[in-house]
Parts: C-alpha cells; structure tokens; sequence
C-alpha cells in the first residue's frame, strides 16, 4: 500500500513538471514571437511588412494555442487526488492489470520509474475509457487483448 502511494506521488509530480514545462515553453514562445513582430514593426515597410506581420500573428496565435492546452492539463492535475482510494478506477487511479500498470491523469506515455514501466494516461483516451469505472477482476477487451483489474489503488 505505501509503495502505491510513493509511486502515485512520483507519477503525480511528472505529470506536474510535464505541464508547467510545456505553460513555460508556451509563454516563451509567445513572448518571443511578440519581440519578432516588434522588431519587425521597426524594421520593415510595405507589402513584406504586411506579410511579415501576418505570418507572426499566426505563429503568436499557434503559441497562445499550446498554452491554453497546457492550462487546461493544468487543471485537470489540479483535479486528480492521488490520496483517495477507491474500490472503482477514476482520475488519480494506479491500476496494476495482467498487461501492465497504468495511472490515469494525463497523457504522457510510458514512464520508467524503479525498472517498471507505467503507462500515464488520459482518462478520455481509449483505454482511458476503458478503464474508468472499472473494479478489481473486471476485464475489457482493448486492441484484441484481455485485461484484467488485479488491483487499484
């Protein structure tokens, strides 16, 4: 049981980097095609400048995309309880299966934690899906394979 709670805590504190990362990387982005267009005001005249300007508008609104994304994984972390334990999968949930074991959160893959692979998922991904809801021995068929629940904590 404690060896759940660690590991739930080390998964929730990926998650957490992972997303502060990508708020980060988006505000720098964002901040550095404003500087571009700035620049670009002072130095350019007529139809390129134009076409310039519109092509940084594009790109700022691409970076003001990605942070909204980022924001919104933000507050679904800010949702998960990693403390609550359930006998019914849902979001904050560490699923050992017979394939594998899974957390639901937010969609980050495979991550390597003490030599054990854990797959971080959504919890509207397909398996997601799948998964929420479920309880200890209940199976779901998922890309032709069987799973099976054997525990959730």
């Amino acid at each position: 049981m404690q060896e759940s709670k660690n590991l739930k805590s080390i998964l929730y504190n990926k998650c957490q980097e992972y997303t502060q990362q990508r708020i980060d990387n988006a505000r720098n982005a964002m901040k550095a095609a404003q500087e571009a267009a700035n620049e670009e005001s002072k130095s350019s005249a007529g139809d390129k400048y134009t076409t310039d300007r519109a092509m940084l508008q594009l790109e700022k609104e691409k970076y003001v995309h990605q942070l909204d994304e980022a924001t919104k994984l933000s507050k679904t972390m800010d949702f998960l309880d990693i403390v609550r334990s359930t006998d019914r999968i849902e979001l904050g949930s560490l699923i050992h299966t017979n394939t594998g074991i899974f957390f639901i959160a937010i969609s980050l893959g495979k991550i390597s934690i003490e030599d054990r692979d854990i797959f971080v998922i959504s919890a509207v991904s397909p398996i997601g899906k799948l998964l929420v809801g479920k309880k200890v021995n209940d199976t779901l068929e998922f890309n032709g394979r069987t799973i099976t629940i054997i525990d959730i904590s």
